[in-house]
């Protein structure tokens, strides 16, 4: 435990791998934390134990200051969450103007639970993968949402507490560039390899990019920003 540390929400996903190779770039001790909330595509609460163990394995520096890894199952939420992500339901916008794929309350509730987490190691400063810049339109991912929240734990927990988001304004394009300049090509690949995203839970179909169906607005956005990031480069 560390003063000094973070716990970083990670999902199994390539953004939430890209904030924890951040937050292993940046702080003494990490920690990691997992939830399970009845996703559809639960395939990436498996695939993140195996991208952690790769991570220790690749990255020696890394793997001193990995430290032990959290799971939280709420299996209430996703019962009461009438989504795409929680139901074998069609991905499309809703009449409220959001997609389909958005679960109310979600980072709210997740952030919470973090910060519990983190209260009870010691540690002060939460990392996780809220973006507004090239994302689906969550208003739980703005960053005015996260400020607010970050303000709600401190005053809460009657202690400072720190909300990092790394990739806030930085789109999919950039967060390939970013998982290069942190890892190189060892980082790329394992979350070309082992990271999952896809809404779907798709890990029948690999891609350029990685794994996933393909059709579904992650697989869309990851696929869109790897050909960006790739045309960034020859170019």
């Amino acid at each position: 435990m560390s003063a000094d540390g973070a716990l970083v929400l990670f999902s199994g996903g390539q953004d939430s791998a890209v904030c924890l190779a951040w937050a292993l770039d940046r702080y003494p001790h990490v920690e990691t934390l997992g939830i399970a909330y009845g996703q559809r595509h639960d395939v990436e609460l498996s695939q993140r134990r195996i991208v952690l163990d790769h991570m220790r394995r690749a990255f020696p520096k890394w793997a001193e200051k990995l430290g032990p890894d959290h799971e939280i199952a709420l299996p209430e939420f996703g019962r009461i969450s009438e989504t795409a992500l929680t139901r074998e339901a069609e991905i499309e916008m809703t009449a409220a103007g959001l997609p389909s794929t958005f679960v109310p309350g979600r980072n709210l509730l997740f952030l919470v639970y973090a910060a519990a987490v983190a209260y009870r190691r010691g540690i002060s400063t939460l990392v996780a993968g809220m973006c507004e810049t090239d994302y689906s339109g969550y208003p739980d991912c703005r960053n005015d949402t996260i400020r607010a929240q970050e303000q709600a734990i401190a005053l809460g927990l009657d202690k400072p507490f720190s909300i990092q988001t790394p990739l806030m304004y930085v789109d999919k394009a950039g967060t390939w560039a970013m998982a290069d300049e942190l890892g190189g090509s060892a980082l790329v690949e394992l979350i070309r390899e082992d990271t999952h995203t896809c809404y779907l839970g798709d890990r029948t179909h690999r891609h350029d990019w990685g794994w996933g169906c393909g059709t579904c607005p992650a697989c869309e956005l990851r696929a869109n920003g790897w050909k960006s990031w790739q045309a960034s480069k020859s170019g």
